[in-house]
């Protein structure tokens, strides 16, 4: 009886997933459609001379505020650039320093952290900059690199969410194997399976950029060097580079959904045949920090997809980019320390060591 109710489980989650992803793609085909016609339409017959200048630099107009705004924003950025750097870079000093935190969900932890660090320094500095000075240049050649850097961290990501619900699954569902399957050398192959991705998945991008040319406009509608905004003011048409992106991009991000979404559902009807309320709480206490991590992360990106397209399209994405990059980083170490009571002991070890060395 329990199996049957297990597959009928799986089978609904399957379906749901199914219809969830159909859904995906005809709206990310559709928007591919519709990004592909805007881009079409806004091409310059100027293209068609030979003598056409190239341009090398580009603006970036940042966010949209009032002048009396500049320095309220400067501050209140920097402060959240300044939690977000002490709250990963503890996190990491912590694992590493503690023995008891040497563990395969730790130490995915704390490469989650140093990704995490990694996005923020890509995309908040440069923020920072353009709020105290009027010449917002960026050249290509950094604004290539920033893209480079902010897509490497994003997609890494993406895979280390999806390796920490795995870890999760054997960890409550498989609890007497888990010493056994994952192993230190199979978490950091996991690792590193996950950078690779995450840098493979930006070349792609860096190479598929060098065949767009910018002539017309070097204004960017973003406050760092996104793909989409440099799509729109290129002067070739880039709709294979559209297209790319969506197919690579929502390959990641299906990949990895269904990873967590699969990995989630065993995890929950692991936890409903339990018996003991002490070992569902602990279950959910293990799972919970995770859990909220990855329904923020992916929850925005998703968001940013499946929104229906509108006149204010550019500023809603800047938004959505905004969260996902600066606030993200700002949460996940704060959502894991506080729910995770190994880390909070650990912490709580150091304070009181550290106070007895000062007196």
């Amino acid at each position: 009886m329990n199996q049957c109710a297990k597959n009928c489980c799986l089978c609904y989650c399957c379906s749901c997933a199914t219809i969830y992803f159909s859904t995906l793609g005809r709206l990310m085909f559709k928007r591919i459609s519709t990004i592909s016609q805007k881009i079409r339409a806004t091409l310059s017959e100027d293209m068609e001379r030979e003598n056409t200048t190239l341009l090398t630099e580009f603006i970036l107009t940042g966010l949209i505020y009032k002048p009396e705004w500049q320095i309220p924003l400067f501050l209140v950025f920097l402060v959240i650039y300044l939690i977000t750097m002490v709250g990963n870079l503890g996190l990491i000093a912590l694992i590493c320093n503690d023995s008891h935190l040497h563990t395969p969900m730790y130490l995915l932890l704390g490469n989650l952290a140093f990704v995490d660090a990694w996005m923020s320094s890509t995309v908040t500095p440069t923020m920072l900059v353009n709020f105290l000075i009027k010449n917002k240049k960026i050249s290509f050649c950094e604004c290539i690199i920033q893209f480079f850097s902010f897509a490497f961290s994003a997609s890494t990501e993406c895979f280390l969410l999806a390796t920490m619900a795995y870890d999760r699954y054997i960890a409550i569902c498989k609890p007497l194997l888990y010493p056994v399957i994952i192993t230190n050398r199979l978490c950091i192959w996991l690792l590193v399976s996950s950078f690779v991705g995450g840098m493979l998945h930006s070349f792609f991008h860096i190479g598929l950029l060098f065949r767009l040319t910018f002539c017309n406009s070097n204004i960017i509608h973003h406050f760092y060097c996104d793909i989409m905004p440099l799509f729109k003011i290129s002067c070739t048409d880039p709709s294979i580079n559209v297209l790319m992106v969506f197919i690579t991009s929502g390959s990641i991000q299906v990949f990895t959904i269904l990873t967590v979404l699969i990995s989630y559902t065993l995890i929950l009807f692991t936890v409903l045949k339990k018996k003991s309320v002490q070992g569902i709480r602990k279950a959910f206490s293990t799972c919970g920090a995770h859990l909220l991590s990855v329904s923020l992360f992916f929850g925005s990106l998703l968001f940013m997809y499946m929104r229906p397209r509108s006149a204010q399209a550019d500023d809603q994405d800047m938004m959505d980019s905004l969260f996902y990059s600066v606030i993200i980083p700002l949460l996940n170490p704060i959502i894991y320390s506080l729910r995770n009571k190994k880390v909070l002991d650990s912490l709580a070890k150091k304070l009181k060591k550290n106070v007895q060395i000062s007196h």
